[in-house]
Order: C-alpha cells, then sequence, then structure tokens
C-alpha cells in the first residue's frame, strides 16, 4: 500500500494516476449503453462486434505516431491533450444519428484511447526511473478504480438521464475539468535527453526487443477483455443462477484486481518484476482451474483468485518495456501497449466465436490455455533477459 500511499499524498504521483481513472470512467460509461445504442439501430451481435472493432482500428492507426509525438511535445503535453479529445470524442457515439457514423466516431476513440493509454504508460514509466519511485501498479489500480465509478455510479445515474448523451456529457465534463485542475503536475514532463537521443521512433523497427513483453501484455489483456464481457454469461449460462447474481463474478473480479494492483508495487520491489509476473499467471491458472467446476461459490471464487493473479502482471510488463536497453521509452511503451490493448478489444469476440463454435466452457478452457502459454515465454524468454529485474 506504499505507492497508494504516495499517490494519495502528493499531487505530481496522483495527477498522472488520475488519467487511468479517467480513461475508464469514459469506457465504463459507454459500456452502460451498448444496449441502448444495438436497440436504437436495431443491430445484431456481429453487427456490434464490428462497430466494436472500429475502436481496435482507431488503436492500431494512432500507434506509430505516438513516440514520434512524444517526442515533439512532451509525454506529459501528449497525455493532457490525449485525455481532454477523448473526453470529447467520447460523447459522438452517443450522438450518432446512424450505423456509419457510429463506426465512424468509434474510429476517432480508438485512436485517443490508444495515444492516450500510451501516452499516459510512457509518462509513469518516466516518472518512476526519474525519482526512482514504484507506482505503476497502483496507477493501473486506478484504471481499475475508473472503471468501478464508471459503471457503478453511471448504473444510478443511467435512471436519471431521459437522454444518454447527456449522461456521457456530464461525465465528459468532468474529466475535462478535473484534467485541466490537475495536468500543471505532469504537462511539462518530458523523456530524459539520455533516452531521447540516437532513439529510433518507428516502432516497427522496435518491436523485436519487447516482442515477448508484447505477447504476454495481449495476453493478459484478451483476458481481462474477455472477462469483462463474458463473466456474466458463464455464471448465467453455465453455472445456472440467477440474472441478480449473475454479475458477481465481474464485482469480485474487479475488486480482487483493485487491491492486487495497490498492493502490486511493494511486491514487485521485494521480489522483482519477473517473480511478480510468474506468480500472478500461476494463481491465474489455479483460478481458471476454479471456475471450470462451475458451482456458484467455487467459480465467484475462482474470479476473485484470477482477478489477485493477474492484476499486477501487465503493470509489471509496461514497467519492464520502459527500462528495456537501447529503446526509447515511448517506442517501448507504444509497442507493448498497442498490441496489449489489441488484445483487451479483440478478446470479448474471439470468445464469443469459439462459445458459437462450442460452448462457453471451451472460451474458459482457452484463456487457461492463454495463461499457460504465457508462463512459458516467461520461464523460457523473459527470466533470461531480465534476470535482475
Amino acid at each position: 500500500m506504499k505507492s497508494l500511499q504516495l499517490i494519495l499524498s502528493n499531487l505530481k504521483y496522483f495527477a498522472p494516476s488520475w488519467v487511468f481513472s479517467s480513461v475508464n470512467i469514459l469506457i465504463g460509461t459507454w459500456i452502460l449503453y451498448l444496449p441502448h445504442i444495438k436497440m436504437k439501430f436495431e443491430l445484431d451481435d456481429s453487427q456490434i462486434g464490428l462497430a466494436l472493432f472500429f475502436t481496435a482500428c482507431g488503436l492500431l492507426i494512432s500507434i506509430p505516431f505516438v513516440p514520434y509525438i512524444n517526442n515533439k511535445i512532451g509525454v506529459g503535453r501528449s497525455t493532457q491533450v490525449g485525455i481532454l479529445f477523448l473526453a470529447l470524442f467520447f460523447n459522438l457515439p452517443l450522438l450518432a444519428s446512424n450505423y456509419y457514423l457510429l463506426c465512424s466516431s468509434l474510429l476517432f476513440t480508438g485512436i485517443f484511447s490508444g495515444f492516450t493509454g500510451t501516452s499516459m504508460n510512457a509518462l509513469v514509466s518516466i516518472i518512476e526511473k526519474r525519482d526512482q519511485q514504484n507506482f505503476m501498479s497502483a496507477a493501473h489500480g486506478f484504471f481499475s478504480l475508473g472503471g468501478f465509478i464508471g459503471a457503478g455510479i453511471g448504473s444510478f445515474l443511467i435512471l436519471q438521464f431521459s437522454n444518454p448523451s447527456y449522461h456521457m456529457l456530464l461525465m465528459s465534463s468532468f474529466i475535462v475539468i478535473s484534467t485541466l485542475v490537475l495536468s500543471p503536475s505532469y504537462k511539462n514532463i518530458i523523456e530524459a535527453e539520455e533516452d531521447k537521443s540516437g532513439a529510433n521512433t518507428n516502432i516497427f523497427k522496435n518491436i523485436q526487443p519487447v516482442l515477448g513483453l508484447s505477447i504476454i501484455a495481449f495476453i493478459i489483456m484478451f483476458n481481462e477483455g474477455a472477462v469483462e464481457h463474458w463473466s456474466n454469461l458463464f455464471l448465467f449460462d453455465i453455472v445456472r443462477v440467477s440474472e441478480s447474481q449473475a454479475g458477481f463474478g465481474f464485482v469480485i473480479f474487479s475488486l480482487t484486481m483493485t487491491l492486487g494492483r495497490f498492493l502490486g508495487d511493494g511486491v514487485s520491489k521485494k521480489i522483482g518484476s519477473i517473480k511478480s509476473i510468474s506468480f500472478g499467471l500461476i494463481i491465474a491458472a489455479v483460478a481458471y482451474s476454479l471456475i471450470l467446476v462451475s458451482n456458484f461459490y467455487t467459480t465467484v471464487l475462482g474470479f476473485g483468485v484470477l482477478g489477485l493473479g493477474i492484476s499486477v502482471i501487465v503493470p509489471e510488463v509496461f514497467r519492464l518495456a520502459g527500462k528495456t536497453k537501447g529503446l526509447n521509452t515511448s517506442v517501448a511503451i507504444s509497442v507493448v501497449s498497442g498490441i496489449g490493448f489489441m488484445g483487451f478489444l479483440v478478446g470479448p469476440v474471439l470468445l464469443g466465436l469459439i462459445s458459437n463454435w462450442s460452448n462457453l466452457i471451451m472460451s474458459y478452457v482457452f484463456l487457461l490455455a492463454l495463461i499457460v502459454t504465457a508462463f512459458g515465454l516467461v520461464v523460457f524468454r523473459l527470466s533470461r533477459k531480465y534476470r535482475s529485474s
């Protein structure tokens, strides 16, 4: 909890952490209105999936340009600009008058999601190295907290607004105001000159040094996205609980993930990033074994254990990426976060395809197989490359 205390007691750490919360407050609010969008345009699941795929496309478009922009205007300014534009563009999907405008608006939302996500992780990595303080995991805890705020408070506010766009406008206005108040604490931060000098900002030429980290980020965020969208249906369809109980799995998953991320920096400081990732993957594998028992209490416990297990992995992967020798921090974070966020967006879609081909049990077996694959990567690739981490 030392990193959480650090964030809450010092504005220069709280301000960048709040960007993480801001991103997921916006996402959590938007997700609440997916059923509304589906009914508004009379869409089937495949059309919803295609629309969401435009978000992934936007993210991919943004990734190659982030390191260049970060070097030009500074990573702090990029983070500030990114979250401000993201807050504005998140209003467009709910204002769209037809399906084509919906897809177009989600494309731009994806562009600024990728831009902000990459910049904010690079910002925290730079601050960590500059101040010799670990708070990457706790910052990701704020991301989890933001989703809880967006969906939790949003579930109450959704009843107060007859027009969904008013709800989103309220939340985006809150994000814009809070960003303008807090961003002076980080907007002037730039990457150290020794890290920038001679650095190649072409991410396509710099994938190899962080390829292993990128694959692990993809797998873990694939799992996060899949659980966020399919945990309710697993409990409802497979475990056969009531609709009111179906959300328990994701609630406990979110809570333990938030707790794990607030504790993660202290654990990482004691045992290192590689051991933190390894133990997290072992815990995640045990968690899926519990989930697949398909008993209400065991499955809910499994989701809780899963949240705890994977909570520290992505922050540690980003931390290692930021320390990769010979690679610009913004470039390393761009590659790893870009591929990772692709997993977050693709996961729910692919899990649905597997479920349609077989069943939801096989979808979760596939998630377990991915965790085992990630563990193999850590043991046979990363443990040798990052021995001292």
